[in-house]
């Protein structure tokens, strides 16, 4: 443990004569560990690029109108102000020395006792630069919101061209990986298809939008039971999206899909939802990484090198960004947020019991089921107890539990009122054009530009 620590004049961090935890990151995992964290034992330094909490599981009714962003993000400071001697800055890690235990950001450097890695996850292109391009990601609100005002564009677009082939094209949408979030988004597509968007554009043939999901799987929903995933291929399957399994995305160049099984689909809307990887912070020895995750031992502490298990003793990592094989999971626990809100938990009661001069336990993930809807009245759920639930019912337990997980009365209030109000008047009433949409403004007002010269007699 460090002895003497230095404040940084450009953070603003008073000194302290308790250990310092510096905490990177501020999702599922890091909120709880703030919860749980004894301060009277520690002073908690917090560093984000964002001064917000985003409820992941959501976005996709971000980006389809469902919500406002505000409905499912919670000020990390309105956490943080419950807590004495808690302290947040607005900044970005930029790398970490494990041997001076000196963290690095933009704006200064700040030492450490302990340091828990909370960062999460980004999206994985998997080395595929022009899928990164052109795709949309939906990882952040910033992307949910890009794809909300794109989708809209698209058919703002269709109302004023008269080439059928461009038609068709803005009107196919993909969805690459038929994981809960890519299933998640083709429900919500495929309401805005059948009830939304046909009163906003009367004049438009709706019913020719396509959605497509491609998995390189051999099912839907491939982390889920078997009857899961058949009941979430019927579901999809009745509100006609059309699906596309054992099959890779080899490219896309924004207008065309080339697939591994040698076909190719003109795309206007591509939305990445194929996997992730964990946002790592610089500074680890390349033994520390496994799979493009943080491998750690199972009282989540970060190994300097997995064949001997040497571990650093004070650096930590939790949620996505980490890698820890556990039973039953050899290929390491899976990406889900119970899995990072009982090891930041965990671990807040781990550094608790070290400061106690007590040995920390091993973690235990408990299995509180997975779920996935694919719209109204229809959701899947795979509960302890080799349980499975579908329709109505699972569709219940899985509002339930999102609204549960929520931060704060007020967006568990906004959440639950626009669920009822979309579910007995089936609209969505937040299709709003904000901002063009950065992903592909300039490519999008070349097109525009393009078609306005092409078309004649058009009055506005």
């Amino acid at each position: 443990m460090i002895k003497t620590k230095q404040s940084s004049l450009a953070l603003n961090i008073p000194d302290s004569s308790k250990p310092r935890i510096i905490m990177v990151g501020g999702g599922f995992g890091g909120i709880n560990f703030l919860k749980k964290i004894n301060t009277k034992l520690f002073q908690v330094v917090v560093f984000d690029r964002y001064n917000y909490h985003t409820f992941q599981p959501l976005l996709y009714q971000v980006a389809t109108a469902g919500l406002e962003p505000d409905s499912i993000a919670g000020p990390l400071r309105k956490i943080i102000n419950k807590k004495h001697n808690v302290y947040f800055r607005m900044l970005k890690v930029n790398r970490i020395d494990t041997e001076k235990h000196i963290v690095f950001t933009e704006a200064g450097e700040l030492t450490f006792d302990y340091l828990v890695i909370a960062t999460g996850a980004k999206m994985n292109y998997f080395n595929k630069p022009d899928i990164a391009k052109h795709a949309f990601p939906i990882k952040q609100i910033t992307h949910a919101l890009d794809l909300r005002s794109h989708i809209f564009q698209q058919f703002e677009k269709m109302e004023i061209i008269t080439e059928k082939k461009r038609f068709d094209k803005y009107s196919t949408f993909a969805v690459v990986g038929a994981g809960p979030t890519g299933v998640e988004i083709c429900g919500a597509l495929s309401e805005l298809k059948n009830h939304a968007l046909p009163k906003d554009y009367p004049d438009l043939d709706i019913k020719n939008m396509k959605i497509y999901l491609i998995e390189g799987l051999d099912r839907v929903l491939p982390s889920m039971s078997k009857k899961s995933s058949k009941k979430a291929q019927k579901y999809l399957e009745k509100l006609g999206i059309e699906i596309i399994l054992n099959c890779k995305t080899q490219s896309y160049d924004g207008n065309t899909i080339k697939l591994s099984n040698n076909k190719e689909i003109d795309v206007g809307t591509l939305i990445w939802a194929a996997g992730v990887k964990g946002n790592l912070i610089n500074g680890l020895s390349a033994k520390s990484i496994s799979n493009g995750k943080i491998w750690v031992n199972r009282e989540c502490r970060v190994y300097k090198d997995p064949n001997d298990q040497s571990v650093y003793s004070n650096i930590f990592a939790i949620g996505d960004v980490a890698h820890m094989e556990h039973e039953n999971y050899p290929k390491g626990l899976p990406g889900l947020a119970q899995v990072a809100i009982q090891q930041g938990k965990h671990l807040a009661k781990s550094l608790s019991r070290i400061m106690k001069k007590k040995k920390s336990e091993k973690f235990y993930y408990k299995n509180k089921g997975v779920l996935a809807t694919v719209g109204r009245n229809k959701a899947v759920a795979d509960l302890p107890g080799n349980i499975t639930l579908s329709g109505i019912s699972g569709w219940i337990i899985w509002m339930m539990v999102h609204l549960l997980f929520l931060i704060g009365f007020r967006n568990k209030t906004v959440v639950f009122a626009n669920w009822l109000w979309n579910y007995f008047t089936y609209d969505r009433g937040i299709r709003l054009i904000l901002r063009p949409s950065s992903k592909k403004k300039d490519r999008m007002s070349r097109e525009m530009e393009s078609e306005m010269n092409e078309t004649e007699n058009i009055n506005f």
